[in-house]
């Protein structure tokens, strides 16, 4: 990028009082929050996606608690909150059968009345529409490509990235340099593995003294289903087959209005077996009898997958830095016990607003929001994550015992055991040498329940520009085949849920790694997977990626 700015320079800025980078639920809530308490502070809000939602995927069911507190006629107001959770099942299953788990033996975390079954793409959209009416700018398809700084160190703001850059890295014909914009205060709302993010909490040690970030895939679709098996606000969840008892993960069965479910499966990415397939595990899935019964004669509508933050508590970084802060799941604050995620953003950009108000009130730039991380570890957020703590890390000891001693520390202790567990190795570190595994055979995909990787990512609308640069970089180019495909058999063919990465041989018959990045639905697992960390996800062309409607 810098050759280009060199070459075509300067960028035009624009200023405000505060850039917003990311139009999901934290970034969109800070925007409003801000607005809400002084109409005459300027923001922006960046996008990545073509429109507002474009990126968004979630389970969802979402606990309105920080809505209510942003937008308290929410409901007067139109909000797509139209399904109330009706009914809660948690089961366990086994290759035929399925045990539900009574209601009285489930920890408060699986307790769902009163939440709302959601799109929080739809939800995007409506909170996209109440902040442009408060007046903060929304540009949507415009990436958030680099960090500006001041020469004293501070944040300065971000740059858009280039567009019309061809594949070799010159400039096409519709070239057009990206602009900077500058803010008294940047507040970075990415989602899980924010680039960013990632490269802020290395510039000022944000992690320090933090445990590593833990993370799971979410794969998800949407189907509409015979009317007759529709039950409006049932939720279900299990754990159990298809993975094995040592491997973290579990599914979930949402049914929305208009005959519709949301389906997905979370593997948690931590998981040792190479030969693992996160998608094949979740089109296994849902051939168990007690699901397929709800698909069968009904049609599968869209697909998508994202990265989820499981760390809680203990992985989260130091929230802020000079000139900004991370908000939403770019820091973490995804309550992972209760699978919830959309109202810590909420929460998280609205204690962040709070905070950036004060400051410029005050006077100040670009200085350390130093109010942000003491709101937060005095508010209902802070209590709740507390309450969470350690159920991720019991689940990381297996099935079995990790649900009995979840059991423990969510109903006998409340949450508020004595001690608290921690995570101690990344991801990526935990994968295991391939001889130490047998492959898995995943039965081949029949096209009307289960189906392969392609003919998912066509309904994602993923689209991106074809002779632009690969947004999927390798830090070196010789490590996939001789250390990753030599060592653990090639795991990036199987972890990524929409087959952007397979070896195919030469015409000398080596072996070589292809990047079909104009798949890429942006999910950040191959970031956070790679065993080496190797491969490094950059923002590609603004507008770029899955198109997701209604997820």
């Amino acid at each position: 990028m810098s050759n280009l700015v060199e070459q075509y320079g300067p960028r035009e800025a624009m200023e405000y009082d505060v850039v917003i980078v990311g139009g999901g639920p934290a970034g969109l809530s800070a925007a409003i929050k801000i607005k809400q308490m002084n109409a005459d502070i300027s923001v922006v809000v960046l996008e990545k996606g073509g429109e507002l939602g474009a990126h968004i995927l979630s389970g969802a069911v979402m606990d309105p608690k920080a809505l209510t507190e942003l937008i308290p006629n929410w409901k007067e107001l139109g909000a797509p909150l139209n399904t109330a959770v009706t009914e809660d099942r948690v089961l366990f299953l086994t290759e035929s059968k399925a045990y539900k788990t009574p209601n009285f033996m489930l920890p408060k975390c699986f307790e769902n009345h009163g939440n709302y079954v959601i799109s929080l793409g739809n939800v995007v959209r409506w909170l996209g529409q109440q902040a442009e009416a408060l007046g903060v700018e929304i540009f949507p398809g415009f990436t958030g490509a680099e960090v500006l700084y001041n020469d004293d160190g501070s944040v300065k703001g971000v740059a858009t990235g280039n567009m019309g850059v061809k594949r070799d890295g010159e400039p096409g014909p519709d070239f057009q340099l990206g602009m900077e914009l500058h803010g008294k205060y940047t507040l970075f709302a990415e989602g899980a593995r924010g680039h960013l993010g990632k490269q802020l909490m290395a510039k000022y040690d944000l992690n320090k003294g933090k445990d590593p970030q833990s993370y799971g895939i979410g794969i998800k679709e949407l189907w509409e289903i015979d009317p007759a098996k529709h039950q409006p606000g049932l939720v279900i969840h299990t754990t159990g087959w298809p993975l094995d008892s040592k491997t973290y993960g579990g599914s979930f069965l949402y049914h929305l209005e208009n005959n519709q479910v949301m389906i997905g499966y979370v593997v948690g990415l931590d998981y040792e077996n190479p030969y693992l397939s996160p998608y094949e595990e979740f089109q296994r899935y849902k051939t168990h009898p007690e699901i397929r019964t709800f698909l069968e004669g009904g049609k599968r509508i869209s697909y998508g997958a994202r990265a989820i933050t499981a760390g809680g508590l203990q992985s989260l970084p130091k929230l802020v830095f000079p000139g900004g802060a991370l908000i939403g799941c770019d820091a973490g604050f995804l309550n992972m016990s209760r699978i919830k995620g959309s109202h810590a953003a909420i929460k998280s950009g609205m204690l962040a607003a709070e905070s950036v108000v004060e400051a410029l009130g005050a006077g100040r730039s670009a200085d350390e929001l130093a109010s942000y991380p003491t709101a937060f570890e005095q508010s209902w957020l802070h209590e709740e994550l507390h309450v969470a703590r350690n159920v991720k890390p019991w689940l990381k000891k297996g099935l079995y015992l990790g649900s009995l001693m979840t059991g423990i520390d969510q109903i006998v202790f409340r949450g508020k055991a004595p001690w608290t567990l921690h995570h101690s190795t990344p991801d990526h570190a935990s994968l295991r040498p391939a001889s130490e595994f047998s492959p898995i055979t995943y039965p081949k995909p029949d096209g009307k329940l289960t189906f392969d990787r392609l003919s998912s990512v066509f309904i994602s609308n993923t689209n991106h520009a074809e002779d632009q640069p690969i947004h999927l970089t390798l830090k070196d180019a010789s490590v996939p085949v001789g250390v990753n495909l030599a060592k653990y058999a090639g795991p990036e063919s199987r972890y990524c849920p929409a087959g952007v990465y397979e070896f195919v041989k030469t015409d000398e018959g080596q072996d070589r790694l292809q990047i079909n990045a104009q798949n890429c639905v942006h999910c950040k697992t191959c970031d956070i997977k790679d065993p080496t960390q190797n491969i490094v996800w950059i923002t590609p062309e603004g507008g770029g990626g899955p198109n997701y409607p209604n997820m």
